[in-house]
């Protein structure tokens, strides 16, 4: 199970510079995930100001 960045996103880059996999980047409107590089590490949830990246349940 992968991580996801919700609405939440303030697009403030922290979630993609602490990620040790390097699978998030800038999409048009937030930060994505690409859930298949996503190692469920949780780094991001852990850094993201606004609690934007959650647990996907897809």
């Amino acid at each position: 199970m992968a991580y996801k960045i919700t609405d939440k996103c303030i697009s403030c880059g922290a979630c993609a510079a602490e990620c040790p996999v390097q699978c998030i980047s800038q999409g048009e409107d937030k930060f994505i995930i690409d859930e298949s590089a996503c190692i469920n590490c949780g780094t991001c949830a852990g850094v993201c100001p606004v609690e934007a990246p959650v647990e996907s349940n897809d």
